[in-house]
């Protein structure tokens, strides 16, 4: 499993294409099949049977991919580094750790190191992402109140 310090490729036009098409199958077969909880998917010859969980995992996964996105999987009770939030952020190290300290993000100590967990982090992301677009709205709405043309 991939952590948050490995740094995947961007996947070429070809994987790109191949990631397309395999979650648009995979998205038809979850909605022509709403009660399977399970699929048999062959590989090099042996069946294998996934929850469907797992498929609808790994069709948003193709999903990402068919953007041109890389993907790394983080499970949600993993614990990060100063260092690692403030990338998933796209905030400095000392802004976050500020924001730790003022309780903004809950954060746990390891001797003299914060560690911040995936959720909390997501969670305070979630937050600040819906007040960044609410101040956008009210300035949209004052623009058009205004008339400034846009």
């Amino acid at each position: 499993m991939n952590t948050v310090d490995d740094r995947q490729p961007l996947p070429d036009q070809a994987t790109v294409t191949l990631a397309r098409a395999s979650a648009e199958e995979i998205s038809r077969l979850l909605t022509q099949l709403p009660e399977a909880d399970r699929a048999r998917v062959q590989l090099d010859g042996r069946d294998l049977v996934l929850p469907r969980h797992a498929l609808a995992l790994l069709r948003d996964l193709l999903a990402e991919m068919a953007q041109g996105n890389a993907v790394t999987i983080v499970p949600t009770h993993a614990e990060l580094t100063t260092q690692q939030a403030a990338d998933l952020l796209n905030v400095s190290r000392p802004h976050l750790v500020k924001l730790l300290e003022q309780g903004a993000i809950p954060f746990t100590r390891v001797g003299t190191h914060r560690r911040i967990r995936y959720e909390h982090l997501m969670a305070y992301k979630a937050q600040r992402d819906e007040s960044s677009k609410a101040a956008l709205d009210e300035l949209v709405e004052q623009a058009q109140e205004y008339n400034m043309g846009y």
